[in-house]
Order: C-alpha cells, then sequence, then structure tokens
C-alpha cells in the first residue's frame, strides 16, 4: 500500500501485509489509514479550485472503488447508471489513480528484484521492499523526473471501475469535485468519454 506524489515518489508505504488481505482492511489498519479517519494527518484546510468561483474543497486523495468515501478520499462513483458528469468524474479520477500504478512500474522496472520471488524471510522481504522505495525516490530526486519515460513505462488504458459503500460528507465532497470537472476545471480530452 502506498502513497504517491504526482511526481512518482513514494511519500508513504505500508510494506508487509499479505496479497489475500483486501486492501480496504490493509488501509484501514495502517498508520496512514488510521491517521486519516481519525483526522489527525495535519492535512491543509480546504481551499478554492483553481478558476473555481464554488465554495472551497478540502485536499483528497485518490482511491479505487475498494476504499470508503472519506472527506479527505475520493473514490469513483459506480458503474451503473453514470450521467455524463459522473462518468467525466470516473474517467479524471481514474487518470489521476495512474500514477501510483506508474509509481509501482518504475519502481519495478528499475529495481529488478522486484519482478522475481525473493526467497528470503518476509522479514527480510519487507526491508528489501522499503529499501527499493526509498531509493526510487532518491534516484528520481537526483535525476529528475522525466515524464516521458514515465509515458513509455505506463499503461494509460482506462481503468475499470466497480462500486461498493460510501459516507456522506465523502459524497458531498466528490459531487463538488465532480461538477468542478465538467465546468471551471475542464480540460479538452475529457470529452472522448462521451
Amino acid at each position: 500500500m502506498a502513497v504517491v506524489d504526482a511526481n512518482l515518489s513514494f511519500i508513504y508505504i505500508d510494506v508487509g501485509s499479505y496479497g489475500k488481505e483486501s486492501d480496504s482492511n490493509i488501509f484501514k489498519e495502517s498508520s496512514f489509514g488510521k491517521k486519516l479517519y481519525s483526522n489527525a494527518l495535519n492535512i491543509p484546510g480546504p481551499i478554492r479550485l483553481p478558476s473555481s468561483q464554488g465554495s472551497p474543497q478540502p485536499y483528497v486523495f485518490v482511491g479505487d472503488e475498494a476504499f470508503a468515501l472519506h472527506t479527505n478520499l475520493l473514490r469513483p462513483y459506480p458503474q451503473r447508471g453514470l450521467n455524463d458528469e459522473r462518468r467525466i468524474f470516473n474517467y479524471r479520477l481514474s487518470r489521476a489513480r495512474r500514477t501510483v500504478e506508474c509509481a509501482f512500474g518504475v519502481l519495478a522496472n528499475k529495481w529488478r528484484v522486484l519482478h522475481t520471488t525473493i526467497l528470503v524471510s518476509p522479514e527480510f522481504v519487507d526491508d528489501i521492499v522499503k529499501s527499493c522505495c526509498v531509493l526510487h525516490n532518491f534516484v528520481r530526486k537526483r535525476d529528475g523526473y522525466n515524464f516521458e519515460d514515465m509515458e513509455s513505462e505506463c499503461n494509460l488504458d482506462d481503468i475499470e471501475v466497480r462500486g461498493t459503500g460510501s459516507r456522506s460528507n465523502g459524497i458531498e465532497i466528490r459531487e463538488a469535485y465532480a461538477e468542478y470537472f465538467v465546468h471551471e476545471g475542464a480540460v479538452p480530452f475529457q470529452n472522448r468519454v462521451l
């Protein structure tokens, strides 16, 4: 489990969970998830979105359908019965989520040990993965952020979205972001999903 910034650097990692555990449970039990849900992450207050005259919106993390909505955590709308605004929101969210997938792709391609079965104790595997993440961040900062390499290493196909549960405050925030994406925050290429 990881939080990645726009430059594909890991700003939080939680290593050591097994693949059979659900992402939502891993997240809820992580130190990051516990702090997010208890509002203890010290996230800056809401601000107006660029070019918007609407009410200030909170800073948000982007998750997939496995995560519950929260004031600071957005997830896609369920696929069924989407109107144009919600379809565009899901598209824009999926593009943002690809940053995390790209970061893992760049990490694994740089540190090839992550492409194989690592035949050491689980604790040592955790240390190897953490070390690879630290080295990944170091190399990205040292060498600069090459976005052309990112495009060639990252598959930018659309991500399929499926739905599950939600939370009320997160619903209102998701609606505000969805409206923003089709008005003040619109980008020309988003209409190709309609």
